[in-house]
């Protein structure tokens, strides 16, 4: 792991913790150990990229929660997002609480911070379900708006925090998808016999026309063009908030 990148994360975790009192000029660092700290801001959040074949646990030293591969099946680097941070008494990072890209929607779990690589991500994604709107934030300001179509009624997009777990190029550019693929941590709460459990992406669309409107199976579509921008600007591990 950078150590620059866990000097961040750190500092980020330590800003919501409490001021130690000291009367000497120059004080040690102590931290209350065992304390779960937040992690990430409305303009910076933290991608931790797996090492290698990775255990996430459901509690810190508790049970197996999942095992995550070095590289998901499409050959992308698996990518969490890190909400939060355990210290220790010296202010070092113990375990780090992620995002996990698994159902159900929100799971969460701890892994090691030797386990990954640490990222500052400094762009935001937020879906206005009624507005039918995609904004892609950078360090707090708009870079793109959008239109876009969403979720049928019979199969919604769902709502929620998420992060943009895989960065794909499509096969075909004149295919259902456009010619990128931004996957992001969440599946369809009602396609259940889909493969891969109905994971939900920000894609193109050989159907501009239904830009817009609720017509899809629960992805976000986005025109071609305009898909190509946002994909360009958008690292693994971005936030993606849905709105209703």
């Amino acid at each position: 792991m950078k150590l620059a990148a866990i000097a961040t994360i750190l500092v980020a975790a330590l800003a919501a913790a409490p001021a130690i009192a000291s009367s000497t000029a120059r004080p040690a660092a102590h931290c209350r150990a065992g304390v779960l700290h937040p992690v990430g801001t409305a303009v910076a959040a933290y991608a931790a990229v797996v090492n290698g074949t990775t255990r996430t646990y459901k509690r810190p030293n508790g049970g197996l929660r999942a095992t995550f591969s070095k590289r998901t099946d499409l050959g992308y680097p698996t990518t969490f997002s890190i909400v939060g941070a355990i210290l220790n008494r010296r202010c070092a990072a113990t375990w780090y609480r992620v995002k996990l890209p698994m159902k159900p929607n929100g799971t969460v779990g701890y892994v090691r911070p030797w386990a990954v690589s640490v990222e500052k991500v400094a762009t935001r994604i937020s879906v206005d379900l009624s507005r039918r709107e995609l904004v892609l934030y950078r360090r707090g300001t708009v870079v793109l708006r959008t239109r876009v179509a969403v979720g049928a009624s019979s199969t919604p997009t769902p709502i929620g925090r998420y992060f943009v777990s895989q960065r794909i190029i499509a096969p075909n550019p004149a295919g259902p998808y456009g010619p990128e693929v931004l996957a992001v941590s969440a599946f369809s709460n009602v396609l259940q016999g889909w493969a891969k459990g109905g994971p939900i992406a920000i894609h193109g669309t050989n159907e501009p026309w239904l830009i817009g409107q609720a017509a899809s199976h629960g992805c976000i579509r986005v025109r071609n063009e305009t898909l190509m921008r946002l994909f360009a600007a958008t690292p693994g591990g971005t936030p993606v908030v849905i709105h209703p």
